[in-house]
């Protein structure tokens, strides 16, 4: 009886750690989203692009690693990566997950 409980409470703590990092991901996600269209709207207002993801990367909870810009300014491409943190407790596991997204002006 012992061992079930050792095994299920093995696997319920291996569930919730997972669950930890799906959801940190998806929030990477939604941030890396954001920050690309953010971006975007802002180098087509003639403002400083990358400096308006940063913001709002920073206001979802992640830090922007990189923010690239193709093209000029009618036709372009911005790339935001951002990173956001992943508190487990437990040494060998990763501590950060990343997302990229990528947005261009409306056509």
């Amino acid at each position: 009886m012992v061992g079930v409980l050792g095994v299920l409470l093995a696997l319920g703590t291996a569930a919730i750690w997972a669950a930890g990092y799906v959801a940190a991901a998806h929030q990477a996600r939604a941030a890396a989203d954001l920050a690309a269209l953010s971006a975007a709207v802002a180098i087509e207002a003639g403002e400083d692009g990358c400096a308006v993801a940063r913001l709002v990367a920073a206001d979802n909870g992640t830090r922007m690693s990189t923010c690239d810009r193709v093209g000029d300014q009618v036709d372009f491409v911005v790339s935001v990566e951002v990173v956001r943190p992943v508190r487990t407790g437990v040494a060998g596991l990763p501590t950060e997950v990343t997302a990229v997204a990528h947005a261009g002006p409306r056509r």
